[in-house]
């Protein structure tokens, strides 16, 4: 008969059972009461990476300096929105003028084109009462364009093209958008802008007036009198 073999002992831990299970438990409950979150948010870093953005963009502080302070009295009554594309290009003349290059840019514009009468240019004698007879006779200055401002939100490059041997022109964007608020301003002139903010102007101011109490009320404009 063969004697039997030395006894080969089992690699895997012995199964934890009774009293010390239940410690095990409890000590792993301590622990994750104490690191909390932190420990679970760590493991799904590590388990599931989240991709970082590339770019990054920062902004620097300034030191603000105001530089100037006006008082204004405007009254606003109308206002277009305009869009307009802008193409933009500066040629330039290489060796002698043999060979023509240029720097060009597509700027896709908009903006808003806000007109109506800056009561500061009232004068004495353009605002009559008369409190018995409840009269007034108000004549108010032409109409004007009072602001020009590009939507930046829809404002924007379309296209920045400088050939080899052209130079490319840092301020081509300025001159464009210098270029795309003269001629909304001009677009909106030739719409109509200055004679709907002026009639505007005039509603607005009578039915101001007449809130005062005064019956009759006359108010027209300075360039049809003069």
């Amino acid at each position: 008969m063969s004697e039997p073999g030395p006894k080969l002992h089992s690699l895997a831990p012995p199964a934890v059972r009774g009293p010390l299970r239940g410690a095990s438990v409890a000590i792993l409950a301590v622990l994750a009461a104490l690191v909390g979150g932190g420990a679970v948010s760590c493991l799904g870093r590590v388990l599931f990476p989240v991709a970082q953005p590339a770019d990054v963009t920062i902004v620097r502080p300034t030191p603000q300096v105001i530089v100037a302070v006006r008082d204004l009295a405007r009254l606003e009554s109308a206002q277009y929105h305009l869009e307009r594309v802008i193409d933009l290009r500066e040629q330039q003349s290489r060796f002698f003028g043999l060979v023509e290059s240029e720097d060009a840019i597509l700027l896709v514009a908009a903006g808003d084109v806000t007109a109506g009468v800056d009561l500061t240019q009232l004068r004495d004698g353009d605002v009559i009462v008369d409190p018995v007879k409840s009269e007034a006779t108000i004549l108010l200055p032409p109409a004007q364009v009072l602001s020009t401002r590009l939507d930046n939100e829809r404002t924007y490059v379309h296209t920045r093209r400088t050939d080899v041997l052209a130079q490319r022109r840092e301020n081509l964007e300025t001159r464009a958008r210098q270029e795309a608020e003269r001629t909304l301003q001009q677009a909106a002139v030739e719409g109509g802008v200055l004679a709907r903010a002026q009639r505007n102007a005039e509603r607005t101011v009578e039915t101001l007036v007449r809130s005062l109490g005064y019956t009759k009320v006359s108010v027209r404009t300075r360039g049809a009198e003069e």
